[in-house]
């Protein structure tokens, strides 16, 4: 092992039949934003690549999707008013139409939904079964091939959390045999049997409020933890028994914490909206089983990202950021200063595959996607195209906030009940 750190994110595997360019869950394979594919057409006319199909009846929502084989699964609200029934349903890859749908048995809850109402989370495919979280904290386990529910559980009934002001969005994680998600309050994060649902270890240690983060997976010198960040900190809880490993956190988190950590090359990366900023601490075993976390920077102010996330490429992170636009930021540099920013696309939300980024406007009319070379030498376009399509479903005050998918040669695109599948697969 090497002495200093070893720390990798792509040891968890969710399915044994997952293959290589499929989108099993929230970011992708590693839950890092970033596509397998390789050899991709990025060359494309004025109007976009060619649709395959086009999907109007998804259902409200903000999750993208997950895809495993010839299936495409997401979660839909029956419509736009708080407490509407949500479902989690199949499609098929090869023309969008669905081969199943199961309602999650919508618990009662308030959450604001002044934002646009339905799920927020991506499904997770795994061994077999498709786990999702609703709005109002129903975690449902189905099978992947019919859709039979096969366990359920209320993160708020069962564990004590409270639903964020606008709805729990987190994407559960499956690593290996558990299920690990944050209801927050009573509860700080919990890890259940993956096939029975039963409670294998929960973590009160904190109790900070869920925000809209997903956990990320990692090792660090043979210790398996999970990183995840809440309404108040960066932390790490033990993937073997849920203890907590470090709770900081010097950035002001406020009103809502969305993106989800990056962590790499033995660094954790926060960052947040609102004013908030980003901080960066580097990752170590602490001697004791445990691991522990030294700062390398906290309360930069240059790059904030509200949502839509962050791509880590080498030493460079690149998203959009409240304070300039889009950005490259050389993460593990204690500088606050970007790489570079450009302006040439709205805010939005960032995927990676095949040596680019995959820029997604949250535009709600002419959305556009940019796809640019992942480069800290410059804002470098390759390819643009508008949305067919917006939804003409009123979202209120929401906008198009689901992440593009890359997976098996398609790109996928949603806007709330509107789902696309492109071809760019090169012939």
């Amino acid at each position: 092992m090497i002495p200093s750190l070893l720390l990798t994110i792509g040891l968890f595997t969710t399915s044994a039949t997952t293959a290589p360019g499929d989108w099993p869950h929230w970011r992708g394979p590693n839950r890092d934003g970033k596509s397998s594919e390789t050899g991709l057409s990025l060359v494309w006319p004025k109007a976009g690549p060619k649709v395959v199909w086009q999907n109007s009846n998804v259902g409200t929502g903000y999750g993208s999707v997950a895809v495993v084989g010839d299936y495409v699964y997401l979660l839909g609200g029956k419509d736009n008013k708080p407490g509407s029934a949500e479902f989690i349903r199949c499609l098929k890859v090869a023309d969008g139409k669905p081969v199943w749908t199961t309602p999650l048995d919508t618990a009662a809850g308030n959450f604001n939904a002044a934002w646009g109402g339905g799920p927020r989370a991506t499904p997770t495919v795994a061994n077999g079964n498709v786990y999702c979280l609703g709005a109002t904290g129903d975690l449902v386990c189905v099978s992947a091939k019919d859709g039979a529910k096969i366990w359920s559980k209320n993160l708020v009934k069962d564990f004590g959390g409270a639903i964020p002001s606008w709805g729990y969005s987190e994407s559960v994680l499956v690593d290996g045999e558990n299920v690990i998600c944050t209801p927050g309050k009573k509860t700080g994060m919990i890890a259940l049997n993956a096939k029975t649902g039963e409670t294998v270890w929960s973590c009160t240690e904190f109790k900070d409020g869920a925000g809209y983060s997903s956990i990320v997976p990692t090792e660090v010198d043979g210790v398996r933890i999970y990183v995840q960040q809440t309404m108040a900190s960066a932390l790490a809880v033990r993937a073997k028994d849920g203890k907590l490993m470090f709770r900081t956190g010097e950035i002001g988190r406020t009103v809502a914490v969305i993106p989800s950590p990056v962590v790499s090359d033995g660094y954790a990366f926060f960052t947040s909206g609102y004013g908030a900023g980003c901080e960066c601490y580097k990752l170590a075993s602490d001697g004791s089983g445990g691991v522990q976390a030294t700062k390398v920077y906290s309360k930069f102010k240059t790059f904030q990202n509200h949502h839509g996330g962050v791509i880590q490429v080498g030493d460079h992170i690149y998203g959009h950021s409240d304070s300039g636009g889009w950005m490259c930021f050389a993460f593990k540099n204690a500088t606050d200063e970007p790489v570079w920013k450009s302006s040439k696309l709205g805010k939005g939300s960032v995927s990676f595959a095949d040596g680019h980024l995959f820029c997604y406007e949250e535009k709600n009319k002419g959305t556009e996607l940019a796809v640019i070379k992942a480069t800290p030498e410059a804002w470098s376009e390759v390819a643009r195209m508008k949305l067919p399509q917006n939804s003409l479903t009123d979202k209120k005050s929401g906008a198009v906030w689901a992440h593009p998918v890359i997976a098996n040669g398609k790109l996928y695109l949603r806007d709330f009940d509107l789902l696309f599948c492109f071809d760019i697969k090169t012939p």
